[in-house]
């Protein structure tokens, strides 16, 4: 269960632990995280990947914004979501069954000589994570991508014109289809992490204004394929993607 810390931060020669937690609780997780993490920094877990899905929420990062939950409390309470303000980078977006949540839990770097927060590559890592969701996307078939200037994994608008569910005119745009968020703490370890629509149910989205980004479409696995992967299958090509990516 040993692992080494390379120049810059990155890991190298590591042993990567992933959890599959299945259907899970927001809050339950998210204090797993801190609870791991906390174990990382003292090294008594290698890093460590969690694979899971939550009940219907909607989170709200650090820049979120009142004004881009567009449900009310009736609706909120009918459709069963909670909702929570958490400590990742983004505003707002939604979990739900369906689509897969990742939370990589990494010592990025280490915390200097007077208490600062380490000089990790937070930008690269971001990148990171978005190659690995675009590569576990490309071995199920589907072309992805990053956008300059946002955050996320996209298709492009002639794959997005196949999704029978969208409006003609968001057909013609491109559409997230992976949402990325995280933190990393005083002692450099990596928190949150991304969310890969897979097969939810896609009318949640209209409840919120994802990210913040105005008439941004957002799509799933299920919208493209007639036969869509499974979970399991998905869960299967993100952790290969992962290790490749990582170096793990």
């Amino acid at each position: 269960m040993a692992w080494e810390i390379g120049r810059g931060g990155w890991l190298l020669k590591m042993n990567l632990e992933v959890l599959d937690l299945g259907l899970i609780e927001y809050e339950t997780a998210w204090k797993l995280q801190d609870q791991y993490a906390a174990e990382i920094a003292m090294w008594q877990r290698p890093p460590t990947l969690l694979l899971l899905e939550h009940p219907h929420v909607y989170t709200f990062g650090r820049r979120g914004e009142q004004k881009n939950l567009l449900w009310g409390e009736a609706q909120l309470r009918e459709k069963g979501i909670a909702i929570h303000w958490v400590d990742r980078g983004g505003d707002v977006t939604y979990h739900g069954p369906g689509q897969l949540v990742g939370y990589p839990l990494l010592p990025l770097g280490q915390v200097n000589s007077d208490n600062k927060l380490p000089q990790a590559d937070y930008v690269g890592y971001v990148r990171k994570l978005e190659k690995t969701i675009i590569a576990a996307l490309a071995r199920l078939g589907l072309v992805a991508g990053q956008r300059s200037g946002l955050t996320g994994v996209w298709i492009q608008s002639d794959v997005h014109s196949r999704c029978p569910r969208c409006s003609p005119e968001d057909r013609r745009k491109p559409a997230k289809i992976a949402a990325i968020g995280v933190k990393v703490d005083v002692h450099g370890v990596s928190r949150h992490g991304f969310a890969l629509n897979v097969n939810p149910d896609m009318e949640y989205w209209d409840g919120i204004i994802a990210c913040g980004l105005q008439d941004e479409p957002i799509v799933s696995l299920a919208d493209l394929f007639e036969s869509p992967p499974s979970m399991e299958r998905v869960k299967e090509e993100v952790v290969k993607a992962f290790e490749e990516v990582f170096g793990m």
